[in-house]
């Protein structure tokens, strides 16, 4: 599946995505703002993404000062193909190759998301947050399990 690194130039075709999927909906546009995508993807993180015949299908980036998963996400016309499984997998390679801190994320309960996580090994980390959210962690030696 080809997958690539995520420039400052992808940040459009990005933020499309994010706008366009159906379970853990952006209701405020403004929390990603295009400073947000162009400093985790340059100097506070990195990301990729997932290319078919020129359209951008999914991607993802972590946010390295945080040490989390500011986003992963897959169009809705191309969920269900192992497009977010690829990027997750490229994501936490990179990241624990040069990291050991302990990598978080959130995502809403009762999603798909959620059941992707705990598949792919993330551990639960307390109730739910005030945002709603259901925080997750993957330590470096919870990644080398799997």
């Amino acid at each position: 599946m080809p997958l690539r690194e995520a420039t400052i130039d992808d940040i459009p075709a990005l933020h499309n995505i994010r706008m366009a999927v159906r379970e853990n909906v952006l209701h405020s546009p403004g929390l990603a703002t295009t400073d947000d995508y162009a400093r985790y993807l340059t100097t506070d993180g990195k990301g990729w993404l997932f290319e078919e015949r020129g359209e951008i299908k999914g991607f993802a980036i972590v946010n390295t000062r945080a040490h989390e998963v500011w986003a992963m996400f897959v169009h809705p016309d191309a969920e269900g193909r192992g497009i977010g499984a690829k990027l997750h997998d490229a994501l936490l390679e990179w990241y624990f190759e040069y990291f050991e801190d302990t990598l978080r994320l959130g995502t809403m309960p009762g999603t798909r998301a959620e059941q992707f996580y705990l598949r792919k090994g993330w551990k639960k980390q307390g109730g739910i947050r005030m945002n709603g959210e259901i925080r997750f962690t993957m330590s470096v030696t919870d990644y080398e399990k799997m």
